[in-house]
C-alpha cells in the first residue's frame, strides 16, 4: 500500500497534477529538503507545498522523477531516484537523491530528501520519525 501511494505521488508529480499529489497526503504533510543542495533547501509544511512545487516546476523546461526502486523499511518507503532536470535552453542536468517516505493511516506524512541511500535508510530504519536539519 505504502509503495504503490509513494509511486501514485511521483506520478502525479510527473505529469504535473499537484493537487492530485497533495490529495495522498495527511492534512499534516511535510516535504523536508532541509538536505538539499541548492536554493530549493527548507522545509515546507503542507500549505507550501504545492506552492514550491510550482516554482520548481517553472525554472526548468521539464522536471522528472525517475526513481530506481522502492525500498519498504517498516512503515516507511526508502525511494532512491534520479531527477532530471531540462533547462530553458536545452540543457539537461541530472540528481540523485534518496527520499525517505513516511505514512499514517495510508496516507503521506513526510518526505524526506537525502543525498546518500546509506544516510536514508540508515533513518528509516529509526524507531520515530525521521527529521532533517530544518
Amino acid at each position: 500500500m505504502s509503495v504503490a501511494t509513494a509511486r501514485a505521488f511521483v506520478e502525479a508529480y510527473n505529469r504535473e497534477d499537484f493537487q492530485a499529489a497533495l490529495a495522498l497526503g495527511t492534512p499534516s504533510l511535510v516535504l523536508d529538503f532541509s538536505r538539499a543542495l541548492g536554493p530549493y533547501r527548507g522545509v515546507y509544511p503542507r500549505e507550501r507545498i504545492q506552492g514550491f512545487l510550482e516554482e520548481l516546476n517553472s525554472t526548468f523546461e521539464s522536471v522528472r522523477f525517475e526513481p530506481r526502486e522502492f525500498l519498504e523499511e517498516g512503515e516507511r518507503v526508502v525511494m532512491p531516484m534520479t531527477i532530471r532536470f531540462r533547462g530553458r535552453d536545452g540543457i539537461e542536468v541530472k540528481a540523485e537523491t534518496t527520499n525517505v517516505w513516511e505514512f499514517r493511516d495510508g496516507a503521506i506524512e513526510r518526505i524526506v530528501l537525502y543525498q546518500e541511500l546509506d544516510e536514508a535508510l540508515e533513518a528509516a530504519r529509526r524507531p520515530g520519525v525521521s527529521r532533517g536539519r530544518g
